[in-house]
């Protein structure tokens, strides 16, 4: 019953029996931990009459659960007498909330190690990617099971080792599902997307981990169509999403600027419950900005409970990006009133918010606020901004002293703002000091040599355009070509600068001809208009 969580039908049919064995008394104190009321395990602990070494191990793994692990400890201090499992979970439970060193001392002063043991070890060694020390603990045991095999193969994968992970995965006598996701995981993180496609068609039975894993590698990758194809199977076939699919499919849907299919998963969040989940609701937010649904996503963030800093960074971000300086400094006004503390990643958003508004003052008094109300010390980025507020309003000069009074090298990014501003205000000295400043960072950065081209283009410095192209030359630096999609149908079409491998290519020239001829016998038409309107 316990299990089931009817824990008070438990408690009841305990408290009517004559005598209550150590087995019964064992049974409720597993019971209430597991179902959340720790405190009521250890008020039953102490009364109970004759405790075992399982009553003890009970004790340890229910404050190991409930994120007690001082407690834990004590506990395990306290044992009139240890067994293997006592060390396996306390350990375990070392490793779980990140007690790396504590895990590893009472490894060595375990007397007994077991293949549990093994694997909380090189769980241990993994996370705090000492490699090749998990190795060797790995390769030393007598004895391993499935769970020694997949925590291995998943570490490797962790610790971006994933040619050590598939060799692992190629000698693994009885392969599982945990270990086959943790293969596709690092196919995904590799690249290798067809691989990872082949290994997930190639799994009898697959569970939502392994689902949750080949949606993410799809979003993560870029191939947010694919993502959301198996999202539908994956629903089709009968199977939930959690929350972490939802992320997942929101993340899709982003990278496709795709709002119809965001809103038919936002159906989904709230069909499932998850309206909740401060995560997930960030990730609708984020959704429904990069769409361009501003509206939606301000109304998502409203219907929220409990917005956290990432909520309130999130929407005034996305005003930030949709030029709403009004919006954006009105809901950082209500974050303070309701007690939400910025950080950087708030004020870079505001600044943001000027450089699009053109708000050259506010900016300074934003970049002062940040430091000395908040002792948010400003970072590259921050810096990054600044000078391109001022660079584009023209105050290059200033921008420049800022640069040079930074207290630490200013980066490509920072350049790059000037740079950008050099060539609309025609800066020949600033821009050339830009653009070595960038090629020192990036000597292939072909962004720098165009700009810089066309900086000397635009003052006649011909023998200098010519100078810097022959560089570009030499150093084998290409300039980068452009691509834009646009979704029809509910297909994602994608376009790069100069290619004609679209199927409609044709049809598409001939439109956009079509279109140039009405466009031109329009204004035609006007300056017609306009020619006989003067002899009215």
């Amino acid at each position: 019953m316990s299990r089931a969580g009817n824990i008070k039908a438990a408690r009841q049919l305990f408290d009517n029996m004559p005598t209550a064995d150590v087995v019964s008394w064992n049974s409720i104190i597993t019971g209430y931990w597991q179902n959340g009321c720790l405190q009521e395990s250890k008020k039953l602990f102490y009364l109970m009459p004759g405790r075992n070494i399982l009553s003890w191990n009970s004790m340890i793994a229910g404050c190991v659960e409930n994120g007690s692990v001082d407690e834990a400890f004590e506990y395990f201090k306290a044992m009139p007498e240890r067994n293997t499992e006592s060390y396996n979970a306390m350990i375990s439970g070392f490793v779980r909330w990140e007690r790396i060193d504590e895990a590893g001392m009472l490894f060595e002063e375990m007397p007994r190690k077991n293949v549990i043991s093994y694997t909380a070890m090189i769980d241990r060694y993994m996370k705090t990617g000492e490699v090749e020390k998990a190795r060797a603990l790995f390769d030393g045991m007598q004895r391993r099971n499935v769970v020694s095999w997949t925590v291995m193969i998943s570490g490797y994968v962790d610790n971006g080792k994933f040619d050590e992970a598939r060799d692992l995965y190629e000698r693994m006598p009885n392969k599982n599902v945990v270990a086959m996701t943790a293969m596709i995981t690092g196919y995904f993180k590799d690249g290798r997307v067809e691989d990872a496609r082949v290994l997930f068609d190639g799994i009898r039975y697959k569970d939502l981990v392994c689902w949750n894993a080949m949606i993410t590698g799809y979003a993560q990758n870029g191939i947010g169509e694919e993502a959301l194809k198996l999202c539908l199977e994956m629903v089709m076939l009968g199977i939930q999403p959690d929350n972490l699919t939802l992320v997942s499919v929101f993340t899709a849907c982003s990278g496709l600027a795709s709002v119809k299919e965001g809103r038919q998963i936002h159906v989904l969040v709230i069909k499932n419950g998850f309206e909740l989940d401060l995560s997930l609701c960030n990730s609708l937010i984020t959704m429904y900005n990069k769409c361009g649904s501003i509206g939606d996503a301000e109304q998502a963030f409203r219907e929220m409970s409990g917005a956290g800093l990432v909520s309130w960074n999130t929407i005034i971000s996305a005003f930030a990006q949709h030029g709403l300086y009004e919006k954006a400094i009105d809901f950082f006004n209500q974050m303070e009133v309701v007690g939400v503390k910025p950080d950087g990643v708030t004020f870079l958003s505001l600044l943001s918010a000027c450089g699009h508004a053109g708000k050259v003052n506010e900016s300074m008094d934003f970049f002062d606020l940040m430091l000395k109300k908040y002792g948010i010390y400003p970072r590259p980025e921050h810096y990054s901004c600044l000078v391109d507020i001022l660079s584009r309003a023209g105050q290059l000069e200033k921008a420049s002293k800022i640069i040079q009074e930074m207290p630490f090298e200013a980066d490509a990014g920072v350049w790059g703002a000037l740079l950008a501003a050099c060539s609309v205000y025609l800066n020949v000295e600033l821009g050339e000091l830009a653009a070595k400043r960038i090629v020192e960072w990036n000597p292939h950065h072909s962004g720098a040599y165009v700009v810089l081209s066309n900086i000397y283009a635009a003052a006649g410095m011909w023998d200098e355009v010519t100078r810097v192209r022959l560089q570009m030359k030499e150093q084998g630096v290409k300039k980068q070509c452009a691509y834009s999609w646009m979704e029809i149908g509910n297909k994602v079409h994608q376009f790069l600068g100069g290619d004609i491998s679209h199927l409609n290519t044709n049809k598409i020239h001939l439109e956009i001809k079509s279109i140039s001829l009405q466009m031109k016998a329009l204004v035609t038409i006007a300056e017609t208009d306009l020619l006989w309107s003067g002899f009215g």
